[in-house]
């Protein structure tokens, strides 16, 4: 099932205080990105953020699950997804800590 892009648009507006905040579809799901790093998935209007230590200290009682069937789990965020001052925290814990994105080569021509 396609996630709905009103809920996509809400999450966005509840995050929105926490960085550059943008989303792409991808395959009738959102990818979700702070700052140009991709941080969380939204899939069956359900949001997933990506797991780290930082993220799981901030939540205390995480509840984990794969975002599709055959993915790592990340974490399951509905409980919170009202109170915008909490979730934009967990993103700002969660980017601070994620890789910088990788710079993609362009393919030369032969």
């Amino acid at each position: 099932m396609a996630s709905d892009k009103k809920f996509v648009e809400f999450v966005l507006d509840q995050i929105k205080r926490a960085g550059t905040i943008t989303a792409r579809s991808m395959f009738g799901e959102y990818g979700i990105y702070a700052d140009g790093k991709l941080f969380a998935l939204i899939c069956d209007n359900k949001l997933f953020v990506k797991p780290t230590e930082a993220g799981r200290a901030f939540i205390s009682d995480v509840v984990e699950a794969p975002p599709y069937p055959g993915a790592k789990n990340s974490f399951l965020i509905e409980d919170k997804l009202e109170d915008w001052k909490w979730l934009s925290e967990l993103v700002r814990i969660t980017v601070k800590v994620l890789p910088p994105p990788k710079i993609k080569k362009s393919k030369k021509k032969k």
